[in-house]
C-alpha cells in the first residue's frame, strides 16, 4: 500500500524521494507481480487527489505490480447520503481522505479512515485470490 499527502496536485516530496530511490528494485523486478494500492490525503475536499493517485498507480505499474482499485460506489452524492458514508469524497482508483489544513494531521475524518480500512481489506482479498490462482495454475501445469 502506497500513501502520500497531496501537495500541489501530486504526491508529497517525501514519497517522490522514496520513489526515486527504487530504481534498482524496478530494474531487478523486485516487486513484479506484487499487489499494490494507494491512498492520499489533502486539505481540500478534492485537492487534486486524483492526480496523486494516478502518480501512485503509474509508479506501481512501472514496478510491474497489480493495482487494486477501491471497489466502492460513490459515497455522499445524494440527499440521502452523508459525510459518514464510505468513499464520501468519491474516488475509485484508490482511497482519498481530507483533513482540514489547520487540524491535527492525525485527525482524519472517521469515514475516510473506514474507507482506507476497506481498501486494505480489499487488497488482502485480492492478494489471496491471486495466490490461489497461481497455486491452481501451478497444479494444472504440473499435471
Amino acid at each position: 500500500m502506497f500513501g502520500s499527502a497531496t501537495y500541489m496536485g501530486n504526491v508529497a516530496a517525501g514519497f517522490q524521494t522514496f520513489a526515486e530511490r527504487t530504481g534498482q528494485r524496478c530494474a531487478l523486478g523486485t516487486w513484479r507481480d506484487k499487489v499494490a494500492a494507494g491512498f492520499v490525503n489533502s486539505g481540500a475536499k478534492s485537492g487534486d487527489k486524483l492526480t496523486a493517485l494516478v502518480s501512485l498507480a503509474v509508479f506501481a505499474a512501472q514496478h510491474h505490480m497489480h493495482w487494486v482499485n477501491l471497489g466502492l460506489g460513490p459515497g455522499w452524492n445524494s440527499a440521502a447520503g452523508s459525510e459518514h458514508d464510505l468513499n464520501r469524497l468519491g474516488f475509485w482508483l484508490g482511497a482519498g481522505s481530507q483533513t482540514d489544513v489547520d487540524a491535527d494531521p492525525e485527525q482524519v475524518h472517521p469515514a475516510d479512515l473506514r474507507t482506507c480500512e476497506h481498501l486494505g481489506h480489499r487488497v488482502a482479498v485480492v492478494t489471496r485470490q491471486l495466490i490461489a490462482g497461481r497455486v491452481a495454475g501451478q497444479a494444472t501445469s504440473a499435471a
